[in-house]
């Protein structure tokens, strides 16, 4: 068995004018999708927006830079996440095709084994 990440990345914006019927939808769907998956799902969480975010960097002299918000300069941003345990990538990307992600995609990254 080996552990994959299914990281969520969709449209913030999107989601900030989303109205409430939604946020219904979305739990509902992403409730489903934990009951259909539970065998395989080890972990998972939703994440606040990237503007919630606190990004630290160490500058050219070795001091920590530390900036409110996410790092990154893009439409989409990184949501949420479910720790996923199966056979290979091929089982991966089936339970990965089944998550909600409305206003976006999913990405699958095998998760490194160090022991």
């Amino acid at each position: 068995m080996a552990k994959y990440l299914i990281l969520i990345y969709e449209d913030e914006a999107s989601w900030a004018n989303a109205g409430p019927e939604d946020y219904e939808r979305a739990m509902k769907e992403h409730t489903a999708f934990g009951e259909n998956n539970r065998d395989v799902l080890r972990g998972g969480e939703a994440l606040h927006p990237g503007s919630m975010g606190t990004s630290i960097r160490k500058d050219a002299s070795g001091d920590f830079v530390v900036t409110d918000g996410a790092f990154f300069e893009t439409k989409e941003g990184l949501g949420g996440y479910y720790l996923i345990e199966v056979d290979d990538l091929d089982q991966a990307i089936a339970v990965a095709k089944q998550v909600p992600a409305p206003y976006g995609g999913v990405e699958v990254r095998p998760v490194m084994v160090f022991s």
